[in-house]
């Protein structure tokens, strides 16, 4: 929350007279803020700033970044973390959070992943170590690099394929192919269905053609 300050006040802050802010004010070197009623006040941001007072950023977290796809890999879960962790006690850094997730590589409503992206956004993280790219994400790892490293962030991948079940690949593979699967069966059963409805002009069908 900003801080406002009346003109005594201000004086104070800045160790002036009320007279100095009065003419600083009519000089244009510090010009008051004024209610409704012309009543004279500052806010910190700019009496800092008159005094050459640089505002200290906050300390952004570095984050470790862990993932799964079932419970029934919890076992790994804990080796990916405690691979980072030796990481990061070997490179000097100081995890500030350490986040497990539960959830497919292709799930983009992990919530704690979505709770990670939006304090990236908002400028809070530093740094998100991971162990592979694909724990982080399946496809589209280059986008959310460049997300990140627009908002300050950077992932660090660690390449440890160890920690990237082969199973998991397959099982999103799957996953894709039983989508496709249905998209298309649906498409075929729209496409009689059009073709089947009496109210609808026929097309006719080129030389050649099915």
């Amino acid at each position: 929350m900003p801080r406002f300050f009346k003109v005594g006040e201000a004086a104070k802050y800045v160790n002036r007279s009320v007279r100095t802010l009065q003419e600083l004010d009519r000089a244009g070197k510090l010009i008051a803020h004024r209610t409704e009623t012309g009543r004279r006040y500052y806010t910190q941001e700019q009496l800092d700033g008159w005094l050459g007072i640089v505002p200290s950023s906050p300390q952004k977290k570095t984050v470790a970044y862990a993932r799964v796809s079932s419970y029934q890999q919890k076992d790994d879960l804990q080796n990916q973390m405690d691979f980072i962790v030796q990481y990061a006690n070997g490179a000097g850094l100081i995890l500030d959070d350490r986040i497990s997730d539960i959830g497919s590589g292709m799930n983009y409503d992990r919530p704690k992943w979505n709770k990670l992206l939006k304090d990236v956004e908002a400028g809070l993280i530093g740094r998100i170590i991971v162990t592979y790219k694909d724990r982080f994400t399946r496809f589209g790892f280059d986008w959310y690099e460049r997300f990140c490293h627009d908002h300050g962030c950077e992932i660090i991948v660690l390449n440890n394929p160890v920690t990237s079940p082969d199973e998991e690949m397959t099982e999103d593979l799957i996953s894709i192919i039983h989508v496709f699967s249905c998209r298309l069966y649906g498409l075929r059963r729209y496409k009689t269905k059009i073709e089947k409805d009496p109210d609808l002009p026929k097309v006719k069908k080129k030389r050649g053609e099915n």
